[in-house]
């Protein structure tokens, strides 16, 4: 039998495509709804099967952006071919997607064990989610919220993909959340660092999934649950993108403050009540 069945895997797509993007920790809430529908958190199907629907939910980031995202592409194409192309904004941001990459990749590829070992525990995401309110709230409070995404630099891109990086070893933190605030600090505006946190999450989330696949299929996850739960992540996360772009345009971040704070104070009740198990 398959470690997770079709209908927790369409729960687990629900969750994963709301939170994927938004601050509040997408690997913390699945965590925290497997805990609930006791599937072991640890399991290493379990960790495949939460990397791979991230696909669907990079699918949708995919095809929101599709018209930047072949702007930047094409950009990036001519300026290969002709270096007076290379001056443009565009093709110098598809190199640093790139270079901003490098770092998650290699600590992940490091860290690995320890990430699906002692990382793993809700212990750990309770108390990430907590500590990464703080962060978010002072990086809005301290942010000056003037810079858009023509004026994004190199340094701008390195230091933001490198914050995915505290999402990876303290899961609860968030990847959104890392991204953000440290955006934030960089000044750029809500809807800039907002934007720049969704291309630099395409192939930071797209390698996790591709690599943990065989993880998830040959430990115990059946290819139906994986492609249902990827499925229902990538129509969710299209909603929730286009919502919270609308939504950090005209609002501060300080709902997310609170409600990551409400979440993370309620795992740590649970697991001292022995409701969940670390």
């Amino acid at each position: 039998m398959s470690a997770i069945s079709i209908g927790q895997a369409a729960v687990l797509g629900v969750v994963e495509g709301v939170t994927e993007f938004l601050p509040v920790s997408s690997t913390g809430h699945l965590k925290i709804t497997e805990g609930l529908m006791n599937i072991p958190v640890d399991d290493t199907s379990v960790v495949g099967f939460t990397a791979v629907i991230q696909v669907g939910a990079i699918a949708a980031v995919l095809l929101y952006f599709f018209k930047d995202i072949v702007r930047i592409v094409s950009a990036w194409g001519r300026g290969l071919v002709d270096k007076n192309e290379r001056h443009h904004h565009d093709y110098k941001f598809a190199w640093w997607v790139v270079y901003a990459t490098i770092p998650i990749v290699v600590v992940g590829l490091a860290a690995k064990k320890l990430v699906e070992g002692p990382l793993g525990s809700l212990w750990v995401v309770a108390a990430s989610l907590i500590v990464g309110s703080g962060v978010m709230w002072a990086a809005d409070q301290m942010g000056r919220h003037k810079r858009g995404e023509e004026d994004t630099t190199f340094k701008d891109a390195m230091l933001v993909g490198s914050a995915q990086i505290l999402a990876l070893l303290f899961p609860g933190f968030s990847r959104s959340g890392a991204t953000m605030s440290t955006a934030l600090v960089l000044d750029l505006d809500r809807v800039a660092a907002t934007r720049l946190s969704f291309f630099l999450g395409i192939p930071a989330l797209t390698g996790a999934g591709l690599y943990e696949l065989k993880d998830a299929v040959g430990a115990g996850v059946g290819a139906v649950p994986l492609a249902v739960g990827t499925a229902v992540s990538f129509v969710v996360a299209y909603a929730s993108i286009a919502w919270l772009l609308k939504f950090v345009a005209k609002h501060s971040f300080n709902a997310f403050v609170i409600y990551r704070v409400v979440i993370g104070v309620t795992l740590l009740g649970l697991l001292a009540t022995g409701v969940l198990n670390a």
